[in-house]
């Protein structure tokens, strides 16, 4: 029967069509008219998601302490307007430049990168969160506009957390303990928001961009509310940094140096987390051992090699060189609990390669020679 239904549907077809229309395009014709209200539906389905977040979130909130979000409403309204009004200086942002850093994004001789991501810290800085955080912004571009309900979102729990810390108010955190799918969610939410915006960067990189990152960094390094991300979202926040990896390998344009350094300075940035520290430690040294065999591949049959490829891998090298001082100098995550495996793979037959190396690519095999002493 079903055979029988789908011939006749066909015949159907077939003599339907208009003039002039073959049966393909026809039949083509029809598919797409009978998706429109499908991708209509997953429009307003993703809409209603978004919309059941937000209530979600505000009902969280409203647990942890029900007096913040009644006494902030009008201050957010407040800061919506002023965001609205005054544009956003960007004579301390990215410049388009091919070949040099400026001193502001500029890695330090352990790949140390500038504040760019850092919060200001001018008379404002003692303010609360939501003072000198961005808020939900109305009239930011449609990327923007993604994050803008996690960032808040994020930034009011920091903001409780400040205020409850120093007795101003009265907050119980212990709803986490019950229910922490919302923040978890908003973190997500982040992550994915945040990859679109380094996989494509615009320059000059925006506020707002810096300022989600420093909220995103903010939440990891809290003791009380790191503990519930991490749990549920470490696989994301993984796939996030080799995400970021891949971005800064693959990364082909004549004016991407101070992207790469941006994007580098945020993985240091996550490190911040001892147990994401650990992670990326792991992520980063099969890459910088690849590139070397790579090169030491090519300078062996006198074969081309990627210079592109060699020019993002110090980044990459810089930030971990950074990750591996901090360990040195006395960090919570002791070597014997980071990959073992990795760095024993990392530092086998390492001499000969950067005595091979040495010659051709005096730099890297620097950059190896300082891993490898700090690896030891």
């Amino acid at each position: 029967f079903l055979k029988i239904s789908k011939l006749a549907l066909a015949f159907a077809i077939i003599h339907s069509k208009p003039a002039g229309q073959s049966c393909r395009e026809y039949i083509e014709h029809l598919a797409r008219a009978a998706s429109e209200p499908e991708q209509g539906w997953k429009s307003r389905a993703e809409a209603l998601e978004a919309e059941v977040l937000r209530l979600r979130q505000e009902l969280l909130l409203h647990k942890i302490c029900p007096r913040f979000c009644l006494e902030n409403d009008a201050s957010a309204k407040t800061l919506v307007d002023q965001e609205c009004t005054i544009p956003t200086s960007s004579s301390s942002q990215l410049e388009d430049s091919g070949c040099d850093v400026s001193s502001e994004c500029a890695f330090d001789s352990f790949g140390a990168a500038s504040a760019l991501h850092q919060p200001a810290r001018d008379g404002g800085a003692s303010k609360p969160w939501l003072e000198r955080a961005l808020p939900l912004n109305l009239c930011s571009p449609s990327r923007e506009e993604s994050l803008a309900a996690p960032v808040q979102f994020l930034q009011h729990l920091l903001e409780i957390r400040q205020l409850s810390e120093g007795g101003i108010l009265q907050a119980d955190f212990a709803e986490l303990e019950k229910d922490s799918s919302a923040v978890c969610h908003s973190v997500s939410c982040l992550l994915e928001g945040l990859t679109v915006f380094y996989s494509q960067p615009a320059f000059p990189f925006s506020g707002f961009l810096t300022e989600a990152v420093g909220v995103l960094v903010s939440v990891l390094t809290d003791t009380k509310l790191s503990n519930h991300v991490l749990k549920k979202c470490f696989r994301k926040l993984e796939e996030f940094e080799k995400s970021l990896i891949q971005i800064i390998l693959r990364a082909s344009s004549v004016n991407r140096f101070q992207a790469l350094h941006a994007i580098a300075h945020t993985l240091v940035l996550l490190a911040r987390n001892n147990l994401l520290r650990k992670s990326l430690i792991s992520l980063l040294l099969p890459e910088v051992r690849q590139v070397a065999e790579q090169l030491l591949q090519a300078h062996q049959l006198q074969a081309e090699w990627d210079i592109t490829q060699y020019e993002n891998i110090f980044p990459l090298c810089m930030v971990l060189e950074q990750l591996l001082q901090k360990e040195a100098e006395g960090s919570k995550v002791s070597s014997s609990e980071c990959d073992e495996g990795g760095r024993s793979r990392f530092l086998e037959d390492l001499d000969r390669v950067v005595l091979r190396l040495s010659d051709e690519f005096p730099l890297f095999s620097i950059c190896l020679w300082r891993v490898s002493v700090l690896l030891n």
